[in-house]
């Protein structure tokens, strides 16, 4: 397959330390990879070789058939980089830095003022376009440093926190922009806000301690993690305790909240699941002269499985982890 970003074996160290370690993946063209990994993982330095900023001490890289170490001009020519902190000149207007932008990056002349207008009209700057960058807010500056990255019309994006310091609804149109970016381009996109990846990318790839800790679609990943589902319920009447042991297939122990009006939440995970598990447990409680009250199946969350495979946390019943962020 003639993948758009194939990475073997890389490493990279700072003096003594290993901050990339054996690291291998490939990128699809047109996907969207959600790239995620706690403070200190090590996905802004792999950001920074794919972009030809940074060269590796081991292993190879290359993007769209580049080598990161080969060729690193002409590497720069296919990748539109947003890094977490957007290099702005806040003297200058939007369409004034973009108009440098653009001949930096050696748009022909014939070509700016329409790379220029298409930019700022995906990124919602039109109508700041005479502004002066300094006067704008954190969010319409992010825009900003997104509409650079997508002048040059490069086919790879590579995009560091691309909605830090958006509004929810600015947030929501970013997010949307990169879902269809992503059906002509191939973007990475490193986040720590899970819902986002959850929201926008085809691939998800979590890297802890400079190794990569898991790759896949996040339900592929949550197969095999646990091969299996959450069911919470809500019943009324009955022994509670005494009815379990005829629930009839394996499950793990549960979690059960009984409340002073006679109501249960029971809360447990089916290994293997087949799909089959809703009847035998709606049956179960039927034979046993429950009510049910509620009935809800939940598979493994991106963020279960983030915080498992980055913290080491076990994910018994119950949990409800949280997630963070990368810096080096």
């Amino acid at each position: 397959m003639d993948f758009m970003i194939e990475v073997r074996d890389l490493s990279k160290y700072y003096g003594s330390v290993k901050a990339v370690d054996g690291v291998s993946f490939q990128v699809d063209r047109a996907q969207v990879l959600g790239f995620l990994g706690p403070n200190g993982a090590g996905k802004t330095t792999i950001m920074k070789i794919l972009t030809g900023y940074h060269f590796p001490s081991g292993g190879s890289a290359l993007v769209d058939g580049i080598s990161v170490t080969e060729d690193p001009v002409e590497l720069k020519r296919r990748i539109g980089y947003l890094p977490e902190t957007a290099p702005l000149y806040g003297e200058l207007t939007v369409e004034e830095y973009l108009n440098f932008i653009a001949a930096a990056r050696l748009v022909p002349r014939s070509r700016r003022r329409a790379a220029l207008d298409l930019s700022m009209e995906a990124c919602g700057l039109t109508d700041c376009r005479f502004r002066r960058i300094e006067t704008l807010s954190r969010g319409f500056r992010q825009r900003t440093g997104l509409a650079q990255a997508m002048l040059h019309d490069p086919p790879i994006l590579i995009l560091d926190e691309p909605t830090s310091g958006l509004d929810p609804n600015q947030i929501i149109g970013i997010r949307a922009l990169i879902r269809e970016l992503g059906k002509q381009k191939t973007v990475i996109l490193s986040t720590h806000i899970l819902r986002e990846v959850e929201a926008v990318a085809d691939q998800v790839l979590i890297i802890n301690r400079g190794k990569i800790a898991a790759q896949g679609r996040p339900e592929e990943i949550a197969g095999a993690m646990k091969g299996g589902d959450t069911w919470e319920i809500c019943l009324k009447g009955g022994a509670i305790q005494a009815a379990l042991p005829r629930l009839g297939f394996g499950y793990s122990r549960p979690r059960i909240e009984e409340a002073e009006d006679g109501t249960a939440r029971l809360s447990f995970f089916v290994p293997g699941a087949g799909g089959a598990e809703g009847e035998e447990i709606f049956d179960w409680a039927v034979r046993e002269g429950f009510k049910i009250l509620m009935m809800n199946r939940r598979s493994l969350s991106l963020e279960d499985i983030f915080v498992h495979l980055t913290a080491g946390e076990d994910l018994s019943i119950g949990d409800d982890p949280a997630a963070g962020e990368e810096g080096r």
